[in-house]
């Protein structure tokens, strides 16, 4: 199995970039005629959250990459032989595959309102619908899902770190954003705070 994952991992974070995040980006940007990346590159704390979710996914993708090419990496990140089992490991992958499935969709229902980051320019239009019905914020819950998932087929300290990073700072951005939501949605956006769940 070991051999499967060297192929599986990286080609899996591949195909979760450039579909989830390229691919969405390059859709949005030609129906609305800007692009969708709107994180700032200031040194405010949003613009810094952004900054070091960026750095994460960065050494995350790197890891998975040594992972594939030189395997013995595994054994230099503390593992965590406890819940290293095969067993795991297939749980691990069913939840990439679920959180990738889980994030095209999510993706879908937003249509043109979908952003990486807060856009102060544009009005968007609040969803509610699909999965957006289960949960306010069904992207960065896929995300978290993919951290558990790896951390499930490569139990060790430093993809415990990515996962834990990972969470605290989508729960930050989830904030910020729902301050946003709020000044510009008013009373609907409360309204839906009230009858949908943060993450699930």
């Amino acid at each position: 199995m070991e051999q499967s994952l060297r192929i599986i991992l990286p080609t899996y974070f591949i195909l979760y970039f450039v579909i989830a995040f390229v691919a969405k980006s390059i859709m949005v940007a030609k129906r609305i005629g800007k692009n969708p990346l709107v994180l700032p590159n200031d040194d405010s704390a949003y613009g810094l959250i952004g900054y070091y979710f960026k750095l994460t996914m960065i050494f995350m993708f790197v890891y998975v990459l040594l992972y594939a090419f030189a395997p013995t990496i595994y054994n230099y990140c503390l593992p965590i032989s406890q819940i290293d089992n095969t067993t795991l490991k297939y749980v691990g992958l069913g939840l990439l595959v679920f959180a990738l499935l889980w994030t095209v969709i999510a993706q879908g229902n937003m249509k043109d309102s979908w952003r990486i980051g807060i856009d102060t320019e544009v009005k968007t239009e609040l969803i509610m619908t699909g999965l957006f019905s289960y949960s306010r914020n069904p992207i960065f819950f896929g995300m978290i899902i993919s951290l558990v998932g790896l951390f499930l087929i490569t139990p060790n300290a430093l993809t415990g770190v990515f996962f834990v990073l990972g969470y605290v700072l989508i729960q930050i951005q989830i904030r910020l954003e729902e301050e946003f939501l709020t000044n510009q949605h008013g009373h609907n956006y409360l309204t839906y705070m009230q009858k949908v769940r943060r993450l699930i």
